[in-house]
Protein backbone atom coordinates (compact mmCIF):
# COMPACT_ATOMS: atom_id res chain seq x y z
CA UNK A 1 0.00 0.00 0.00
CA UNK A 2 1.03 3.57 -0.81
CA UNK A 3 2.34 5.11 2.67
CA UNK A 4 2.06 8.60 0.55
CA UNK A 5 -1.70 8.27 -0.07
CA UNK A 6 -2.83 6.91 3.15
CA UNK A 7 -2.31 8.01 6.32
CA UNK A 8 -4.41 6.80 9.29
CA UNK A 9 -3.18 10.18 10.95
CA UNK A 10 -6.47 12.10 9.95
CA UNK A 11 -8.67 9.72 11.89
CA UNK A 12 -9.53 11.38 15.11
CA UNK A 13 -12.09 10.78 17.97
CA UNK A 14 -14.73 12.82 16.59
CA UNK A 15 -14.47 13.18 13.02
CA UNK A 16 -11.58 12.35 10.15
CA UNK A 17 -9.26 15.41 9.90
CA UNK A 18 -5.58 16.48 8.32
CA UNK A 19 -3.59 17.89 6.04
CA UNK A 20 -4.49 17.17 2.38
CA UNK A 21 -3.51 15.68 1.00
CA UNK A 22 -0.68 13.85 3.39
CA UNK A 23 -3.55 12.62 5.67
CA UNK A 24 -6.98 13.57 3.77
CA UNK A 25 -6.80 13.33 0.23
CA UNK A 26 -9.03 11.40 -2.73
CA UNK A 27 -8.23 8.14 -2.25
CA UNK A 28 -8.71 8.13 1.53
CA UNK A 29 -11.97 10.03 0.78
CA UNK A 30 -13.62 7.01 -1.58
CA UNK A 31 -12.15 4.09 0.78
CA UNK A 32 -14.12 5.89 3.62
CA UNK A 33 -17.06 6.20 1.29
CA UNK A 34 -16.55 2.12 0.09
CA UNK A 35 -16.56 1.33 3.47
CA UNK A 36 -19.44 3.23 5.26
CA UNK A 37 -21.62 1.17 2.31
CA UNK A 38 -20.15 -2.15 3.49
CA UNK A 39 -20.69 -1.67 6.68
CA UNK A 40 -24.20 0.22 7.14
CA UNK A 41 -25.58 -1.07 3.65
CA UNK A 42 -27.04 2.38 3.21
CA UNK A 43 -29.76 2.83 0.33
CA UNK A 44 -29.46 7.27 0.47
CA UNK A 45 -26.69 9.26 1.85
CA UNK A 46 -26.74 13.22 2.19
CA UNK A 47 -23.64 15.28 1.32
CA UNK A 48 -21.78 18.33 1.47
CA UNK A 49 -18.78 20.25 1.49
CA UNK A 50 -17.20 23.54 3.04
CA UNK A 51 -14.82 26.14 0.92
CA UNK A 52 -11.71 24.45 0.92
CA UNK A 53 -9.91 24.44 -2.10
CA UNK A 54 -9.85 20.44 -1.80
CA UNK A 55 -13.40 20.24 -1.01
CA UNK A 56 -15.13 19.66 -4.31
CA UNK A 57 -13.18 16.81 -5.27
CA UNK A 58 -12.70 15.21 -2.22
CA UNK A 59 -16.64 15.37 -1.78
CA UNK A 60 -16.40 13.63 -5.01
CA UNK A 61 -13.91 11.12 -4.57
CA UNK A 62 -16.38 10.22 -1.13
CA UNK A 63 -19.54 9.97 -3.51
CA UNK A 64 -17.60 7.56 -5.76
CA UNK A 65 -17.12 5.25 -2.83
CA UNK A 66 -20.53 5.48 -1.56
CA UNK A 67 -21.87 5.05 -5.16
CA UNK A 68 -19.97 2.07 -5.74
CA UNK A 69 -21.32 0.26 -2.78
CA UNK A 70 -24.50 0.46 -3.99
CA UNK A 71 -25.76 4.03 -2.23
CA UNK A 72 -27.63 6.75 -4.16
CA UNK A 73 -26.21 10.10 -2.66
CA UNK A 74 -27.98 13.78 -3.14
CA UNK A 75 -25.07 15.93 -3.34
CA UNK A 76 -26.55 19.05 -1.74
CA UNK A 77 -23.74 21.42 -2.61
CA UNK A 78 -21.30 24.04 -0.73
CA UNK A 79 -22.79 24.21 2.93
CA UNK A 80 -22.44 24.21 6.69
CA UNK A 81 -22.08 21.17 8.74
CA UNK A 82 -25.45 21.59 10.14
CA UNK A 83 -26.99 21.40 6.21
CA UNK A 84 -25.73 18.32 6.10
CA UNK A 85 -27.22 16.82 9.39
CA UNK A 86 -30.83 18.69 8.42
CA UNK A 87 -30.37 17.25 4.81
CA UNK A 88 -30.16 13.36 6.60
CA UNK A 89 -32.63 13.81 9.29
CA UNK A 90 -35.53 15.60 7.32
CA UNK A 91 -35.45 13.57 4.02
CA UNK A 92 -34.84 10.45 6.32
CA UNK A 93 -31.80 9.63 4.33
CA UNK A 94 -29.75 6.31 5.95
CA UNK A 95 -26.72 8.88 6.91
CA UNK A 96 -24.43 11.72 5.97
CA UNK A 97 -20.97 12.93 4.90
CA UNK A 98 -19.51 16.47 5.23
CA UNK A 99 -16.28 17.53 4.02
CA UNK A 100 -14.57 20.13 5.94
CA UNK A 101 -11.92 21.05 8.34
CA UNK A 102 -13.94 23.43 10.14
CA UNK A 103 -11.68 25.82 12.30
CA UNK A 104 -8.30 24.68 10.73
CA UNK A 105 -6.14 25.98 8.03
CA UNK A 106 -7.00 25.97 4.34
CA UNK A 107 -4.43 23.20 3.61
CA UNK A 108 -6.80 20.96 5.82
CA UNK A 109 -9.67 19.09 5.14
CA UNK A 110 -11.68 16.12 6.25
CA UNK A 111 -14.89 14.11 6.68
CA UNK A 112 -17.80 14.15 9.38
CA UNK A 113 -19.72 11.21 9.27
CA UNK A 114 -23.71 10.44 10.42
CA UNK A 115 -25.87 7.55 10.11
CA UNK A 116 -29.94 8.44 10.38
CA UNK A 117 -31.20 10.93 11.96
CA UNK A 118 -28.18 12.77 12.41
CA UNK A 119 -26.34 9.66 14.94
CA UNK A 120 -22.79 10.60 14.97
CA UNK A 121 -19.91 8.02 13.87
CA UNK A 122 -17.25 8.62 16.04
CA UNK A 123 -14.20 6.24 17.62
CA UNK A 124 -16.42 3.81 19.81
CA UNK A 125 -19.64 4.26 17.62
CA UNK A 126 -17.99 3.38 14.31
CA UNK A 127 -14.97 5.25 13.14
CA UNK A 128 -12.39 2.70 14.43
CA UNK A 129 -14.21 -0.16 11.94
CA UNK A 130 -14.63 2.32 8.90
CA UNK A 131 -10.70 3.07 9.33
CA UNK A 132 -10.10 -0.72 9.78
CA UNK A 133 -12.17 -1.43 6.25
CA UNK A 134 -10.59 1.31 4.22
CA UNK A 135 -7.24 0.98 4.78
CA UNK A 136 -7.63 -3.06 4.12
CA UNK A 137 -9.74 -2.52 0.86
CA UNK A 138 -11.54 -5.38 1.38
CA UNK A 139 -14.62 -4.11 -0.05
CA UNK A 140 -17.44 -6.47 -0.86
CA UNK A 141 -18.74 -6.65 -4.15
CA UNK A 142 -21.86 -4.93 -4.71
CA UNK A 143 -24.85 -5.87 -6.92
CA UNK A 144 -25.55 -2.16 -8.19
CA UNK A 145 -24.05 1.05 -8.37
CA UNK A 146 -25.67 4.01 -7.24
CA UNK A 147 -26.29 7.37 -8.41
CA UNK A 148 -25.19 11.06 -7.66
CA UNK A 149 -28.27 13.24 -7.40
CA UNK A 150 -28.02 17.06 -6.95
CA UNK A 151 -30.32 17.90 -4.33
CA UNK A 152 -31.47 21.82 -2.81
CA UNK A 153 -32.29 21.50 0.56
CA UNK A 154 -32.16 25.76 1.32
CA UNK A 155 -35.50 26.37 1.30
CA UNK A 156 -36.85 23.73 3.91
CA UNK A 157 -33.86 24.47 5.92
CA UNK A 158 -34.47 28.23 6.22
CA UNK A 159 -38.34 27.15 6.97
CA UNK A 160 -37.14 24.83 9.74
CA UNK A 161 -34.54 27.21 11.25
CA UNK A 162 -37.37 29.81 11.50
CA UNK A 163 -39.79 27.57 13.48
CA UNK A 164 -37.11 28.26 16.70
CA UNK A 165 -38.53 31.91 17.17
CA UNK A 166 -41.27 34.20 16.88
CA UNK A 167 -40.44 36.80 13.91
CA UNK A 168 -43.62 39.07 15.49
CA UNK A 169 -41.67 39.66 18.35
CA UNK A 170 -38.47 40.45 16.56
CA UNK A 171 -37.24 44.53 16.43
CA UNK A 172 -34.92 46.22 14.68
CA UNK A 173 -31.61 45.09 15.60
CA UNK A 174 -28.30 46.52 14.58
CA UNK A 175 -26.27 43.15 14.40
CA UNK A 176 -22.48 42.66 13.08
CA UNK A 177 -21.77 39.25 11.44
CA UNK A 178 -18.62 37.61 10.78
CA UNK A 179 -18.08 34.70 8.41
CA UNK A 180 -14.54 34.85 9.01
CA UNK A 181 -14.56 33.83 4.81
CA UNK A 182 -16.37 30.39 5.84
CA UNK A 183 -19.21 28.87 4.51
CA UNK A 184 -21.78 31.13 7.27
CA UNK A 185 -23.12 33.13 4.35
CA UNK A 186 -24.46 30.13 2.46
CA UNK A 187 -27.30 29.90 5.26
CA UNK A 188 -27.25 33.31 6.31
CA UNK A 189 -28.39 34.94 3.06
CA UNK A 190 -31.20 33.46 2.52
CA UNK A 191 -32.02 33.80 6.01
CA UNK A 192 -31.68 37.71 5.94
CA UNK A 193 -34.49 37.59 3.79
CA UNK A 194 -37.19 37.23 6.48
CA UNK A 195 -35.11 39.38 9.35
CA UNK A 196 -35.84 42.96 10.16
CA UNK A 197 -32.42 43.51 11.49
CA UNK A 198 -30.13 46.45 9.81
CA UNK A 199 -26.66 44.13 9.44
CA UNK A 200 -23.17 45.14 9.11
CA UNK A 201 -21.06 42.52 7.38
CA UNK A 202 -17.28 40.98 7.86
CA UNK A 203 -15.54 39.00 5.89
CA UNK A 204 -18.90 37.12 4.69
CA UNK A 205 -17.85 36.42 1.26
CA UNK A 206 -16.87 32.60 0.97
CA UNK A 207 -13.19 31.90 0.38
CA UNK A 208 -11.80 28.83 1.26
CA UNK A 209 -8.01 30.44 1.44
CA UNK A 210 -8.96 32.55 4.01
CA UNK A 211 -7.14 35.52 3.11
CA UNK A 212 -8.22 37.08 6.67
CA UNK A 213 -7.14 34.66 8.73
CA UNK A 214 -8.56 31.20 9.97
CA UNK A 215 -12.13 31.16 10.82
CA UNK A 216 -11.58 29.96 14.53
CA UNK A 217 -13.94 32.70 16.83
CA UNK A 218 -12.44 30.81 19.77
CA UNK A 219 -9.25 32.99 19.17
CA UNK A 220 -9.06 36.23 20.16
CA UNK A 221 -7.44 37.52 16.92
CA UNK A 222 -10.38 36.23 15.08
CA UNK A 223 -12.82 38.62 16.80
CA UNK A 224 -10.83 41.47 16.89
CA UNK A 225 -12.32 42.88 13.54
CA UNK A 226 -16.03 42.12 15.02
CA UNK A 227 -14.92 43.94 18.40
CA UNK A 228 -13.73 46.95 16.96
CA UNK A 229 -16.70 47.61 14.20
CA UNK A 230 -20.02 46.74 17.10
CA UNK A 231 -18.00 49.91 18.96
CA UNK A 232 -17.09 51.78 15.94
CA UNK A 233 -20.84 51.44 14.55
CA UNK A 234 -22.55 51.50 18.15
CA UNK A 235 -23.89 48.23 17.42
CA UNK A 236 -26.51 46.05 19.34
CA UNK A 237 -24.88 43.02 18.84
CA UNK A 238 -21.68 40.83 16.94
CA UNK A 239 -21.84 37.41 15.60
CA UNK A 240 -19.11 35.49 14.37
CA UNK A 241 -19.12 31.71 13.61
CA UNK A 242 -16.10 29.17 12.66
CA UNK A 243 -15.52 27.77 8.92
CA UNK A 244 -18.62 25.30 8.97
CA UNK A 245 -20.53 27.40 10.87
CA UNK A 246 -21.91 24.49 13.13
CA UNK A 247 -20.59 26.93 16.29
CA UNK A 248 -21.64 30.79 16.56
CA UNK A 249 -19.59 33.57 19.01
CA UNK A 250 -21.09 36.23 20.65
CA UNK A 251 -20.02 39.93 21.09
CA UNK A 252 -21.88 42.25 23.66
CA UNK A 253 -22.92 45.83 23.11
CA UNK A 254 -19.65 47.02 24.85
CA UNK A 255 -17.49 45.19 22.67
CA UNK A 256 -16.89 42.21 24.84
CA UNK A 257 -16.66 38.60 24.00
CA UNK A 258 -19.24 36.84 26.19
CA UNK A 259 -17.73 33.58 27.43
CA UNK A 260 -20.00 30.46 25.90
CA UNK A 261 -20.79 29.23 29.48
CA UNK A 262 -23.52 32.60 30.02
CA UNK A 263 -24.84 32.00 26.74
CA UNK A 264 -26.20 28.53 27.46
CA UNK A 265 -27.25 29.77 31.03
CA UNK A 266 -29.39 32.46 28.72
CA UNK A 267 -30.52 29.71 26.25
CA UNK A 268 -31.37 27.54 28.74
CA UNK A 269 -33.59 29.95 30.59
CA UNK A 270 -35.48 30.52 27.12
CA UNK A 271 -36.14 26.85 26.26
CA UNK A 272 -37.45 26.28 30.62
CA UNK A 273 -39.83 29.57 30.25
CA UNK A 274 -41.57 28.51 26.88
CA UNK A 275 -41.76 24.73 28.02
CA UNK A 276 -42.01 23.92 31.61
CA UNK A 277 -40.13 20.84 33.03
CA UNK A 278 -37.73 20.20 30.44
CA UNK A 279 -34.61 18.79 30.62
CA UNK A 280 -31.30 20.65 29.76
CA UNK A 281 -28.19 18.86 29.14
CA UNK A 282 -24.55 21.04 30.00
CA UNK A 283 -20.87 19.58 30.00
CA UNK A 284 -18.68 19.15 32.72
CA UNK A 285 -16.47 22.05 32.63
CA UNK A 286 -18.68 24.63 34.56
CA UNK A 287 -22.15 24.70 35.01
CA UNK A 288 -23.87 25.93 38.39
CA UNK A 289 -24.79 28.59 36.46
CA UNK A 290 -27.08 26.12 34.52
CA UNK A 291 -27.91 24.36 37.25
CA UNK A 292 -29.11 26.97 39.52
CA UNK A 293 -31.39 28.31 36.26
CA UNK A 294 -32.53 24.60 36.19
CA UNK A 295 -33.68 24.59 39.95
CA UNK A 296 -35.56 28.24 39.48
CA UNK A 297 -37.46 27.32 36.17
CA UNK A 298 -38.25 24.04 37.47
CA UNK A 299 -36.25 22.17 34.67
CA UNK A 300 -33.94 19.04 34.85
CA UNK A 301 -30.09 19.46 34.48
CA UNK A 302 -28.45 16.44 33.28
CA UNK A 303 -24.20 16.18 33.06
CA UNK A 304 -22.67 14.55 30.32
CA UNK A 305 -19.78 13.97 28.84
CA UNK A 306 -18.08 16.54 26.39
CA UNK A 307 -17.80 16.03 22.85
CA UNK A 308 -20.12 16.41 20.74
CA UNK A 309 -21.10 12.47 19.88
CA UNK A 310 -21.07 12.18 23.83
CA UNK A 311 -23.39 15.40 24.45
CA UNK A 312 -26.07 14.25 21.32
CA UNK A 313 -26.30 10.73 23.04
CA UNK A 314 -26.96 11.94 26.45
CA UNK A 315 -29.45 14.80 24.62
CA UNK A 316 -30.97 11.68 23.39
CA UNK A 317 -31.10 9.14 26.31
CA UNK A 318 -32.92 12.36 28.23
CA UNK A 319 -34.57 13.94 25.42
CA UNK A 320 -33.58 16.78 26.45
CA UNK A 321 -35.07 20.08 24.76
CA UNK A 322 -31.60 22.08 24.71
CA UNK A 323 -28.02 21.01 25.26
CA UNK A 324 -24.90 22.58 25.00
CA UNK A 325 -21.29 22.80 25.13
CA UNK A 326 -19.51 26.14 26.55
CA UNK A 327 -17.43 25.53 23.60
CA UNK A 328 -20.44 27.18 21.15
CA UNK A 329 -22.27 24.30 20.56
CA UNK A 330 -25.65 24.44 20.72
CA UNK A 331 -27.94 20.94 20.31
CA UNK A 332 -31.35 21.09 19.87
CA UNK A 333 -33.97 18.09 20.34
CA UNK A 334 -36.20 19.82 17.52
CA UNK A 335 -32.94 19.78 15.33
CA UNK A 336 -33.08 15.98 15.77
CA UNK A 337 -30.47 16.59 18.78
CA UNK A 338 -27.95 18.10 16.46
CA UNK A 339 -25.66 21.08 16.74
CA UNK A 340 -26.53 24.49 15.00
CA UNK A 341 -25.12 28.19 14.57
CA UNK A 342 -27.81 29.45 13.10
CA UNK A 343 -30.19 28.99 15.52
CA UNK A 344 -28.52 29.83 18.65
CA UNK A 345 -28.04 33.71 17.54
CA UNK A 346 -31.63 33.94 16.05
CA UNK A 347 -32.97 33.43 19.81
CA UNK A 348 -30.74 35.59 21.45
CA UNK A 349 -31.68 38.37 18.85
CA UNK A 350 -35.41 37.45 20.02
CA UNK A 351 -34.34 37.67 24.19
CA UNK A 352 -33.08 41.38 23.24
CA UNK A 353 -36.00 42.18 21.27
CA UNK A 354 -38.23 40.71 23.75
CA UNK A 355 -36.97 42.24 27.14
CA UNK A 356 -35.66 45.57 25.33
CA UNK A 357 -31.95 44.59 27.03
CA UNK A 358 -28.62 44.50 25.56
CA UNK A 359 -26.92 41.22 25.48
CA UNK A 360 -24.22 41.95 27.61
CA UNK A 361 -27.26 43.29 30.80
CA UNK A 362 -29.01 39.95 29.98
CA UNK A 363 -25.52 38.08 31.08
CA UNK A 364 -24.33 40.55 33.91
CA UNK A 365 -26.29 38.69 36.95
CA UNK A 366 -24.36 35.51 35.70
CA UNK A 367 -21.17 36.96 35.19
CA UNK A 368 -21.06 38.03 38.42
CA UNK A 369 -22.77 35.16 40.16
CA UNK A 370 -20.40 32.66 39.02
CA UNK A 371 -17.44 34.26 37.46
CA UNK A 372 -15.37 31.57 35.19
CA UNK A 373 -11.97 31.51 33.99
CA UNK A 374 -12.48 30.64 30.25
CA UNK A 375 -10.76 27.09 28.87
CA UNK A 376 -7.02 27.37 29.81
CA UNK A 377 -5.02 24.72 27.33
CA UNK A 378 -2.03 23.44 29.93
CA UNK A 379 0.74 21.51 28.00
CA UNK A 380 0.97 18.07 29.75
CA UNK A 381 2.71 14.99 28.43
CA UNK A 382 2.12 12.61 31.39
CA UNK A 383 -2.21 13.12 31.66
CA UNK A 384 -3.46 10.28 33.68
CA UNK A 385 -0.86 10.91 36.17
CA UNK A 386 -1.46 14.78 36.23
CA UNK A 387 -5.05 13.96 37.22
CA UNK A 388 -4.26 11.26 39.51
CA UNK A 389 -2.08 13.85 41.56
CA UNK A 390 -4.48 16.35 41.29
CA UNK A 391 -6.88 13.70 42.25
CA UNK A 392 -4.98 12.85 45.17
CA UNK A 393 -4.45 16.45 46.64
CA UNK A 394 -7.97 17.62 46.82
CA UNK A 395 -9.90 14.84 47.49
CA UNK A 396 -9.69 15.10 51.36
CA UNK A 397 -11.29 18.56 51.46
CA UNK A 398 -13.67 18.14 48.30
CA UNK A 399 -17.40 18.09 48.68
CA UNK A 400 -17.77 15.92 45.21
CA UNK A 401 -15.22 14.25 43.21
CA UNK A 402 -16.92 14.05 39.42
CA UNK A 403 -15.05 11.61 36.81
CA UNK A 404 -17.94 12.34 34.06
CA UNK A 405 -15.10 13.77 31.80
CA UNK A 406 -11.64 14.31 33.48
CA UNK A 407 -11.90 15.09 37.21
CA UNK A 408 -14.30 17.85 38.10
CA UNK A 409 -13.60 18.55 42.12
CA UNK A 410 -16.27 20.73 43.52
CA UNK A 411 -16.02 23.07 47.03
CA UNK A 412 -18.14 24.99 48.82
CA UNK A 413 -17.68 28.52 46.88
CA UNK A 414 -15.20 27.07 43.77
CA UNK A 415 -14.99 24.28 41.39
CA UNK A 416 -12.83 23.29 38.57
CA UNK A 417 -12.47 20.43 35.43
CA UNK A 418 -9.66 19.20 34.35
CA UNK A 419 -9.74 17.18 31.25
CA UNK A 420 -7.32 15.54 28.70
CA UNK A 421 -7.50 16.79 25.00
CA UNK A 422 -8.65 13.89 22.78
CA UNK A 423 -6.44 15.61 20.29
CA UNK A 424 -3.33 17.51 21.38
CA UNK A 425 -0.91 16.31 24.43
CA UNK A 426 -3.17 19.11 26.60
CA UNK A 427 -4.81 19.35 29.84
CA UNK A 428 -8.43 21.45 29.60
CA UNK A 429 -8.86 23.86 32.44
CA UNK A 430 -12.14 25.39 33.28
CA UNK A 431 -13.20 26.89 36.83
CA UNK A 432 -15.80 28.73 38.11
CA UNK A 433 -16.52 30.46 41.96
CA UNK A 434 -19.78 31.69 43.67
CA UNK A 435 -19.70 35.00 43.37
CA UNK A 436 -15.96 35.77 43.81
CA UNK A 437 -13.46 37.09 41.41
CA UNK A 438 -10.65 37.05 44.08
CA UNK A 439 -10.99 33.67 45.11
CA UNK A 440 -11.20 32.73 40.81
CA UNK A 441 -7.84 34.56 40.76
CA UNK A 442 -6.27 32.78 43.18
CA UNK A 443 -7.27 28.84 42.88
CA UNK A 444 -6.61 29.33 39.01
CA UNK A 445 -2.88 30.22 39.67
CA UNK A 446 -3.09 27.69 42.79
CA UNK A 447 -4.24 24.73 40.32
CA UNK A 448 -2.76 25.55 37.06
CA UNK A 449 0.80 26.26 39.05
CA UNK A 450 0.43 22.15 40.30
CA UNK A 451 -0.23 21.20 36.99
CA UNK A 452 3.01 22.76 35.68
CA UNK A 453 5.17 21.25 38.24
CA UNK A 454 3.65 18.10 37.93
CA UNK A 455 4.63 18.25 34.21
Amino acid sequence: MDKLNLSHAGFKAYDIRGIVPDEVNEELAYRVGRAYADLYYPKTMCIGYDVRPSSQKICEAASRGLTDGGADVYNIGRCGTEMMYFGTFFYKMDGGFMITASHNPSNYNGIKIVRQEGIPVSEDTGLKDIEELAFSGDFKESEKKGTVYKKEIIDDYVKHILTFVDMKKMKPLHIVVDAGNGCANVAFAPLEKYLPFKFSYIDMQPDGLFPNGVPNPMLEECRKKLVDTVLKEKADLGIAWDGDFDRCFFIDENGKFVEGYYMVGLLAEYFLQLHKGETIVHDPRVFWCTQKICEELGGKAVESKGGHAFMKETMRKVKGIYGAENSAHHFFREFSYCDSGMIPWLIVAQIMSEKGKGLGELVAEMEAEFPCSGEINLPANHVNAILEAIEKKYTPDAERIDKIDGIGVDFKNWRFNLRPSNTEPLIRFNMETRGDKELLKEKENEVIELVKSLN
